[in-house]
């Protein structure tokens, strides 16, 4: 789990991780909270290990966590999220029956009750145009939510994990690029199921997160797309700026990271790139 100056939540959201059936082992990654987090996760929760970096890695902190675990599958959380009592134990029966998976993304439902809302994301996932492969357990993806996937570790952290240049946003997408890269696959899982309960859930995007997204876009292109890929996003994010303060915003920000995006660029193999295009090009 990661979290950032959102003390009281998390120490909520741990309550119930704590008690899961599967009893697995909790790794609390502080991205330099100023709110007391770490010390009080530790007066509270005696076995939840704490790692305090000292600093805000973004998403860089699942990194973190997972290379101080030595369990062979990693299950992401949020401070606002956490797993269905059995979805764990059933994660590790699809991963020993699928050896090729690499990351299972969950069925998401948004709330805490018998009414909670399914995350929008699950239908797009069960729906995706790449379909689903014999040895994979569902529909192959490119795309998942943080907050709710499950990873074999050492193909995770073989992918290199969550890509530093990122920070927040969409970072997903890059890391199943990457992991797809390696031979491993990338599935959608609606047997597994988290509850993710956001700030502001069902209204509009925290502030920022739209730019993000955008800026993360672009810059994942320059990492890993063709350069006339990348060209042309960069030109239609310009073209948008015109009207678009958001834009302006996502492209000031990608320049700013741009020099680090180009010194680790490295392209997709051929067969994952029509990968990606398929899903560009779906209805």
């Amino acid at each position: 789990m990661i979290t950032r100056n959102r003390r009281e939540r998390l120490l909520a959201t741990l309550e119930r991780v704590t008690r899961l059936p599967e009893a697995p082992p909790v790794v609390v990654v502080d991205n330099g909270s100023s709110d007391g987090t770490a010390a009080a996760v530790r007066a509270r929760f005696p076995a939840v290990r704490v790692l305090t970096p000292g600093r805000n890695l973004g998403a860089v902190g699942r990194t973190y966590g997972a290379a101080a675990l030595h369990t062979p599958l990693v299950a992401f959380s949020d401070d606002d999220s956490w797993w269905e009592p059995g979805a764990l134990a059933r994660a590790a029966e699809v991963f020993a029956a699928h050896p090729r998976l690499g990351l299972a993304a969950a069925s998401t439902l948004v709330g805490t009750g018998a009414d909670a809302d399914a995350d929008p994301l699950n239908a797009i996932l069960a729906a995706s145009p790449l379909g689903r492969e014999p040895d994979l357990p569902g529909p192959s993806v490119l795309g998942f939510l943080g907050c709710a996937a499950v990873a074999r570790r050492d193909a995770f952290l073989e992918a290199g994990g969550y890509h530093p240049v990122l920070h927040f946003g969409a970072e997903e997408t890059l890391l199943a690029m990457d992991l797809e890269a390696r031979g491993w696959g990338v599935a959608y899982c609606p047997a597994l199921v988290a509850r993710h309960v956001p700030d502001g859930a069902g209204g509009a995007p925290r502030p920022g997160r739209t730019a993000r997204v955008r800026r993360n876009a672009l810059l994942t292109a320059w990492l890993r797309r063709p350069l006339r890929h990348a060209f042309a996003h960069t030109l239609r994010l310009a073209l948008d700026g015109r009207t678009d303060p958001e834009a302006r915003l996502a492209l000031r920000e990608a320049v700013r990271r741009l020099p680090a995006a180009l010194a680790r660029r490295r392209l997709l193999p051929g067969l994952v790139e029509r990968r990606v295009r398929a899903l560009e090009m779906a209805p």
